[in-house]
């Protein structure tokens, strides 16, 4: 993929060199390189510590053969990699990409919570809704991918959630 980072008119060269499943990705950027643990990724967000610092990176505009991001209020323009993003969740542990964590119910939006409808202890059934959230003023059900006991509810009426959230536990 190439980089076009803030004002510097030339392109830089960047590929992922390695990945892993402890969210480490080895990238060389003009032949040197750098390695990135990601941190949190969510729809239009990325926490990221790369050669030691910190960094955090939005997304500003996401186009098919390009993404233009801030990272650090610094602007950087991607031109992807088409298979860039099965690439980053492929470097997170199966709990990060919202895949493991089989007692975990988890939220598939980034939204608000605005129904509690499980109580913990109570029984659920496949299907059954836990939580209510909105997004973009539409409502959406989490609901339980699995028969179980409501073990614990992570979440408080008004909170705000992100995708892959952890919203219940069941047992």
């Amino acid at each position: 993929m190439d980089l076009r980072i803030g004002s510097i008119k030339e392109l830089l060269k960047a590929e992922v060199a390695q990945t892993s499943g402890a969210a480490t990705i080895t990238i060389i950027i003009d032949k040197r390189p750098h390695e990135i643990t990601l941190l949190r990724i969510t729809s239009n967000e990325i926490e990221f510590i790369m050669d030691n610092k910190y960094h955090r990176a939005k997304i500003v505009q996401s186009e098919t053969h390009e993404t233009r991001i801030l990272v650090d209020g610094q602007p950087v323009a991607i031109k992807k990699h088409p298979m860039l993003q099965e690439i980053l969740k492929k470097s997170l542990s199966p709990e990060e990409r919202g895949e493991g964590g089989d007692k975990d119910i988890k939220s598939q939006i980034p939204g608000r919570v605005v129904n509690i409808l499980a109580q913990i202890g109570a029984p659920v059934k496949k299907g059954d809704p836990i939580v209510i959230l909105e997004s973009m003023k539409m409502q959406v059900a989490v609901k339980a991918h699995k028969d179980g006991n409501i073990r614990l509810i992570k979440v408080n009426q008004g909170a705000t959630v992100a995708r892959y959230d952890v919203i219940a536990s069941l047992e």
